[in-house]
C-alpha cells in the first residue's frame, strides 16, 4: 500500500509474532496512511529485504485480513504481491507478512501508459473464475443500494451541499431506476477497491494489494469503481475511459451519495471529504450518461 512512514514503537505481542514468523527483525517503521484501523508496519529483517505487516486490531480488521488472506492462499498470480507469512491468530487477531514493495513506483500522477497497464491487468483478474467460496457483488446491498438510503432520509445527502433538493426530486427516479437494472452478475474475480494506494508498478509489472472486498461478479463494475478515483487524481473522465456505463455510474453515486453525509467519527482521515469527492464525480458521470441535468449544488464539495 502506498503510505508515509513513521517511526513508532509496535506492540510488544506483535514484536514477538512477527520475530516467530520472520527471524530478528532489526527496524519497524510504522506506515501512518490509510483508511484501515489494522496495524500496519514495513520491516526490516536479518534477511535483508523489508516487509510489509498488517495485523488486525479488532474483530472487524480480523475479518477482513482473513478475507485477504484467502485470495493469497487461493490465487497465484503475477499481480498479486508475493505472501510471505501468515499467522491465523488462533483466539488472537491475525498477522499477514507480505513483500515489502517499497521500491514501486505508487500513483499519482497518472499517465496514459499507467492507466492502460492497470485496466490490461484487471483484464488478467477477471479472466480467474474461483473456484472457492467468495461473497457475490449482487449480494452487497450497501454498495448497490445507495439510492435506496437516500430515499429514505435524503438529508444527510442534502446537507453536504452539492444538490439542491428540487434536482433530486427530478433526478431520484431515473437515478433509482438506472441503479437497480444494472447487470453485477459474472463469474470473475473482482478485487472492488481499486485505487492508487490498493496498486503499485514494478519492474515487473503491476501488483495489487488490499483484496479484503474481493466478490465475484461483472467485471465491468470492478474497472467502473476505479474511475471515480482515478479522475480524482488527475486522470481522465470516467466517460472517456469506459463509455455507455450509466447504469454502474448510478450505482457508484448512489453509494457515495449514501455515505458522505453520515457523521464523521474520525476527521483526520479525511474519509468523509474523499467520499464527497468521489461522489461528485460519479453523480456528474452519472448525469451525462442517464442524460440528466448537471447537479446544481455549490458547495466545494471538499470543504466539510
Amino acid at each position: 500500500m502506498r503510505s508515509e512512514l513513521a517511526q513508532d514503537r509496535p506492540p510488544a505481542d506483535l514484536v514477538r509474532r512477527v520475530e516467530l514468523l520472520l527471524g530478528p527483525v532489526r527496524d519497524w517503521q510504522k506506515v501512518v496512511r490509510g483508511f484501515t484501523g489494522a496495524e500496519r508496519w514495513l520491516v526490516v529483517g536479518d534477511d535483508g529485504g523489508p516487509r510489509f505487516v498488517k495485523a488486525a486490531t479488532d474483530e472487524l480488521t480480523a475479518r477482513w485480513l482473513r478475507d485477504e488472506a484467502v485470495i493469497y492462499e487461493r490465487v497465484d498470480a503475477p499481480w498479486l504481491p508475493e505472501a510471505i507469512a501468515w499467522d491465523a491468530g488462533g483466539s488472537r487477531h491475525p498477522v499477514l507478512v507480505l513483500e515489502g514493495l517499497h521500491d514501486a513506483q505508487w500513483p499519482p500522477p497518472w499517465d496514459a501508459t499507467m492507466i492502460s497497464l492497470v485496466l490490461e491487468t484487471l483484464d488478467a483478474v477477471h479472466a480467474i473464475e474461483p473456484d472457492f467460496p467468495l461473497p457475490l457483488l449482487r449480494d452487497d446491498v450497501e454498495l448497490l443500494g445507495g439510492w435506496d438510503v437516500v430515499a429514505e432520509d435524503r438529508n444527510p445527502f442534502l446537507a453536504t451541499g452539492l444538490v439542491s433538493a428540487g434536482w433530486l426530486d427530478r433526478a431520484l427516479p431515473a437515478l433509482s431506476k438506472a441503479s437497480a437494472a444494472a447487470s453485477v452478475d459474472g463469474t470473475s474475480l473482482l478485487h472492488l477497491d481499486i485505487r492508487s494506494d490498493n496498486l503499485c508498478f514494478t519492474s515487473v509489472g503491476v501488483r495489487i494489494v488490499d483484496w479484503n472486498w474481493a466478490a465475484i461478479g461483472n467485471p465491468v463494475f470492478d474497472i467502473c469503481a476505479w474511475l471515480p478515483s482515478l479522475r480524482r487524481e488527475g486522470g481522465p473522465l470516467p466517460d472517456q475511459v469506459l463509455a455507455g456505463q450509466g447504469e454502474f455510474a448510478a450505482v457508484l453515486a448512489g453509494y457515495w451519495c449514501s455515505q458522505m453525509g453520515l457523521p464523521d467519527t474520525d476527521p483526520p482521515s479525511g474519509r468523509r471529504l474523499l467520499q464527497r469527492d468521489l461522489g461528485k464525480i460519479s453523480l456528474d458521470w452519472a448525469a451525462r450518461e442517464l442524460g440528466l441535468d448537471a447537479p446544481d449544488g455549490t458547495a466545494d464539495p471538499r470543504q466539510p
